[in-house]
């Protein structure tokens, strides 16, 4: 005979393991969604890692010193150089204000290394930091060339711009007024500027581009190609960018893709050019201004006070490394370009400097 009692707690048991079953099965499937989340994620950072290529120059193997040169007292040159200079003061003296008293010096004029620029199709790869990957690449968008829009090559580059002042690290200069002074410093980053990537929205950074953007115009910029391939760039053509082709707009996209090295080199000439429009960067006062104590704003490139050299992938440190803007890469960017790990580009900003110096 079967007692009440014994069968309701037999049944009570039962249920207990059901639940008890029930409970573990959810736990495991709950394990199970947290392993594949956590794979998804590392196997996402390994690409993106693997995608984002790059170095932190090496200040004294990597930095082309012959750009530094010509150094100029007045309009003499101290120490000569190969590539062109832009005028200087004709008198080797100079008097700057500083109240109660004026102060007395020398004018200076050399070339100083002031920016680091990356150039790169993955959001926040940071080249000249080691290839550092900084955030999610997805959600900004990456960058691509394009060869199936008519018969044009495109492409689409996000360019960083860092502080660099060197010549203030390695205490070449005693004299503050004659350099770039700081700390290195993250400036300027595309992927959170919406006019990068909008052509209608730089329209309100540069709505002069309309003006240029006809066959006079643009034939206009054969001459500047020209003059800066043998000499400086025509800073009256504003709007060329030598060689590498057009200033306008000043956004990541290339309508003319002829490479990475002349897309890359191209972009960080609008980046100068855009943070001069935006008052991030700023001018010294005229070669033949006799207080040359002090900068202005120029919302215009003066081009011609610019040189650049490679430092991603492969550094351009020789002597023949630094080229004046919109100099054609054709002479020089050969194997500088190759898959995967010499898509990213670094770049280094050389500005010219004249100062009072005492």
């Amino acid at each position: 005979m079967i007692k009440f009692h014994d069968v309701w707690t037999s049944l009570n048991n039962q249920s207990i393991n059901k639940k008890s079953v029930r409970k573990f099965g959810l736990i495991l499937l709950l394990i199970f969604f947290i392993w594949i989340g956590l794979d998804a994620l590392c196997n996402k950072a390994h690409a993106q890692t693997t995608s984002c290529h790059g170095k932190f120059p090496d200040p004294f193997a990597d930095v082309c010193w012959d750009c530094i040169f010509p150094v100029t007292m007045g309009d003499a040159e101290v120490f000569g150089g190969d590539l062109p200079d832009t005028d200087n003061p004709t008198l080797p003296v100079c008097l700057c204000p500083d109240p109660p008293i004026v102060r007395p010096g020398i004018t200076v004029g050399y070339w100083e290394p002031m920016a680091l620029v990356d150039v790169t199709r993955t959001p926040f790869c940071m080249v000249n930091l080691d290839g550092m990957q900084l955030n999610d690449s997805d959600y900004y968008g990456r960058g691509a060339v394009d060869t199936q829009l008519s018969s044009e090559n495109t492409d689409m580059y996000h360019v960083h711009w860092y502080i660099f002042p060197l010549m203030d690290w390695l205490n070449v200069l005693a004299d503050a007024l004659c350099m770039e002074t700081g700390s290195f410093d993250i400036a300027y980053m595309t992927e959170l500027d919406p006019t990068w990537s909008d052509d209608e929205l730089a329209f309100v950074l540069n709505p002069e581009a309309g003006l240029f953007s006809n066959i006079a115009a643009q034939a206009a910029c054969a001459e500047d190609a020209m003059q800066s391939e043998f000499g400086l760039p025509n800073d009256e053509l504003y709007w060329c960018a030598g060689a590498q082709g057009v200033m306008y707009p000043l956004t990541g996209h290339v309508a003319e893709h002829v490479g990475g090295v002349q897309a890359s080199t191209l972009l960080s000439e609008r980046m100068d050019f855009k943070l001069h429009r935006e008052g991030m960067i700023w001018e010294s006062l005229p070669a033949n201004d006799m207080s040359i104590c002090s900068e202005y704003p120029s919302p215009i490139l003066p081009k011609s006070r610019y040189r650049y050299q490679m430092t991603n992938p492969i550094p351009t440190a020789d002597e023949h490394g630094c080229h004046q803007f919109g100099y054609s890469t054709a002479t020089w960017g050969a194997n500088h370009e190759y898959p995967e790990s010499g898509e990213d580009f670094g770049y280094l900003i050389w500005r010219k400097r004249n100062c009072c110096a005492l």
